[in-house]
């Protein structure tokens, strides 16, 4: 391979010895790892979204990843089987979406909350969407669900493909950034998706628990290329990164609307639960944080702690 010329390239997916990944070209290739890669710590963390160096082999034409480049940002969860360290699900995201219904299903604020601890823990920005507002009795249904995130700071994106709400303005925060797309199946991710760019047919949703059944070292992520630039992660698992390596007495950090009193709490260890002098629901009570994304935290909360009780 010596004199080969080096491309750069991002992996849109793969496992093992095989990776597909399109090139600074344009051209999609079949790759492997060239084998000193193999013998590396990051044989095992090579991941979709990683950004590698490709070169063509000049006796045989096969195409291999030569290098692999420092990572910006990675979603991670915990190895399987009871194994220490961490798999990689996605590297280099650029923002979380966050998917979900104002009926049809009906919204789960406990799972919305979870994935924004994800994104805050992992320092990826978060916006959400309200999906199917054409299902909405009026207007104030729709602004009572999203107000208390647009209060934490999250912009909120209400959408309808029915009636073609919102549809440009998500388009356009999606333009040239790597989207980690996410949220409970049946809420339209991929209806969205696949009328914002025809001709896509993003697979969210389609995949059946059977065929992931049994597959604990992955979980599936995949880099679509957007024909207007940018990436969509289809990350049919994120829900199972839950909270990996997030210390539960950093999980009030990511709530970004605790964050300004924060340090205002009679004792520095408080855990903001039922401990006097503390600022945190001192907040919940005067109405300036919600009293729902409080019990999100507590709940949350206590689960950190009994996954730290356990490993």
């Amino acid at each position: 391979m010596s004199g080969a010329a080096i491309l750069r390239a991002v992996v849109l997916s793969g496992t093992g010895g095989v990776w597909q990944v399109r090139a600074a070209d344009g051209a999609e290739r079949e790759v492997s790892l060239r084998g000193r890669l193999k013998q590396g710590d990051r044989f095992d963390k090579l991941a979709v979204g990683d950004d590698v160096d490709i070169a063509e082999d000049v006796r045989g034409g096969a195409w291999s990843i030569t290098g692999i480049h420092p990572r910006r940002t990675q979603l991670a969860r915990r190895a399987p089987g009871g194994a220490r360290g961490e798999r990689i699900v996605v590297a280099n995201v650029d923002q979380v979406v966050i998917v979900f219904a104002i009926a049809k299903p009906e919204p789960h604020v406990r799972m919305i909350d979870r994935f924004l601890v994800i994104a805050e823990g992992n320092d990826l920005q978060a916006r959400l969407v309200v999906n199917k507002v054409e299902l909405a009795e009026e207007p104030a249904v729709v602004d009572a669900l999203a107000a208390d995130y647009e209060r934490a700071g999250y912009p909120v994106h209400r959408t309808s493909v029915k009636r073609a709400i919102g549809l440009e303005e998500l388009r356009a925060v999606l333009v040239n950034r790597v989207t980690a797309l996410t949220g409970p199946s049946g809420v339209g991710k991929s209806s969205l998706i696949n009328v914002l760019y025809p001709g896509l047919r993003l697979r969210v949703g389609e995949i059946s628990e059977s065929v992931n059944k049994g597959r604990h070292t992955t979980v599936g992520a995949v880099l679509v290329p957007l024909p207007d630039g940018g990436y969509v992660v289809d990350t049919p698992g994120l829900r199972e990164v839950g909270m990996w390596g997030l210390p539960s007495e950093s999980l009030d950090h990511c709530f970004p609307e605790f964050r300004p009193v924060l340090g205002e709490c009679r004792f520095q260890d408080c855990r903001h639960l039922a401990e006097p002098g503390c600022a945190v629901r001192a907040g919940v009570e005067a109405g300036t944080i919600s009293a729902g994304r409080h019990e999100s935290y507590a709940k949350l909360l206590a689960e950190l702690e009994e996954a730290e009780r356990k490993y």
